[in-house]
């Protein structure tokens, strides 16, 4: 017949006198005090492990830092635990290894690794601007608290002073980072669920607006203008040279001599440098030569073809030709960027094939078999193109009636 264990009283435990050796008073279903000869009195719960019925002891603190109630209450879940077969020991490390990763995984640290590999999908400046603004609205706010405490509320609060300034655009792209690194600790075992997915909702949607940019009509204007502005040649060069090479702003800043390949005529964007990630060639045409000849006594001897103005071991800022223009009087009606889309307008209304165009702004096709064939096919018909876009630009001054061509335009 098994021992009856009296439960002990609060009165019983104060009175327990320390002795030459350690000494236990059960409480019943596993818990004892232990009064040790050091005068402390330390919980322990006794019980036998699941499966293995191995005997083992778990430590529950010491009197009276953990009162009798609350030992009991320890006892009775580890209990609780045992008729699951969960090993309470293995189950209170398990806790406190995840609560140590939950401090260990902050915000800012998830944001950071998955940076790390979004950087390398995307062009070099535009990861810039990526991790910038998550330094800039995110991390402050959210950058300490572990990932598993980022809630919907919590984010929507950190967005709603971005939104009331009317900045409704960085709202979007700050929702759709948020959730990419929400999506990214999913993926990663460290939240069971995104639970930001449906944040967008929570603000207005920002109304679409164009690149700014002009009509095919207003080219001759446009080259006239560029070959009188007061703006320092490496300006001028860069400004056309984004007007007959079609690329980004950003591609064309960062321009390097290493990149040129005169005798090939070809100009050959690293991957590392595109937004998509995909080698870029395109052709060079008596014209856009005409400008390297221009910039080579000026740069030919650094890394870039357009070096900055303040630190030449560095390219020109994508930011530079936006500037010009604006102070050229075309403000709100032509960025750097909006000269893409004056050449794919122009180049479309002249009959040239769709497609080839496409290929000539490096718009990656998603199907995957056309994007195969544009790369093998399309570079000769691009080449073509690009000649007739050059030309159309050089003759634009004498269509509207001055007398002025592409070499006059680089070297004033």
């Amino acid at each position: 017949m098994p021992k009856i264990v009296t439960p002990l009283t609060d009165t019983q435990i104060k009175q327990a006198k320390t002795k030459d050796k350690e000494y236990t008073l059960p409480d019943g279903d596993g818990l004892e005090l232990r009064v040790r000869s050091s005068d402390s009195k330390r919980w322990v719960f006794r019980y036998q492990k699941p499966f293995t019925k191995q005997r083992t002891n778990l430590g529950l603190g010491s009197y009276p830092e953990v009162s009798l109630a609350d030992a009991r209450k320890k006892r009775n879940d580890f209990r609780k635990l045992l008729k699951q077969d969960i090993d309470p020991k293995e189950h209170k490390e398990e806790q406190a290894r995840q609560h140590s990763e939950a401090a260990l995984n902050t915000f800012a640290h998830i944001a950071a690794n998955w940076f790390e590999i979004k950087q390398t999908q995307i062009s070099e400046d535009h990861a810039k601007d990526i991790w910038r603004s998550i330094e800039l609205h995110l991390i402050p706010s959210l950058g300490k608290l572990p990932i598993s405490k980022v809630s919907a509320p919590l984010t929507i609060d950190v967005l709603k002073p971005i939104a009331a300034k009317g900045s409704l655009e960085t709202v979007k792209r700050l929702g759709q980072r948020l959730n990419e690194i929400m999506t990214f600790a999913v993926n990663t075992g460290l939240l069971r669920a995104n639970p930001l997915s449906g944040i967008r909702s929570a603000f207005q949607k920002p109304s679409k607006q164009n690149m700014a940019t002009i009509s095919p009509d207003d080219l001759p204007e446009l080259v006239k203008d560029i070959s009188y502005a007061s703006i320092k040649i490496v300006t001028r060069c860069l400004i056309e040279w984004q007007l007959h090479t079609m690329v980004r702003p950003s591609e064309a800043a960062g321009t390097k001599w290493s990149e040129i390949d005169l005798d090939n005529r070809v100009w050959a964007i690293p991957a590392e440098r595109m937004k998509k990630k995909r080698e870029h060639l395109v052709p060079l045409t008596d014209q856009t030569i005409a400008i390297l000849e221009m910039l080579k006594p000026i740069s030919g001897h650094r890394e870039h073809v357009f070096p900055a103005d303040r630190d030449p071991k560095k390219h020109i800022n994508e930011q530079t030709a936006n500037m010009a223009l604006k102070r050229m009087g075309y403000e709100k009606r032509l960025v750097a960027h909006g000269l893409r889309a004056l050449a794919s307008t122009t180049l479309n209304q002249h009959g040239f094939d769709a497609d080839v165009v496409e290929a000539a702004l490096a718009h990656v096709d998603k199907n995957e078999v056309r994007r195969a064939y544009n790369r093998s096919d399309y570079f000769e018909r691009r080449r073509v193109m690009m000649d007739w876009w050059s030309k159309t630009i050089a003759a634009s001054p004498q269509q509207s009636g001055i007398d002025l061509n592409l070499s006059n335009v680089v070297s004033l």
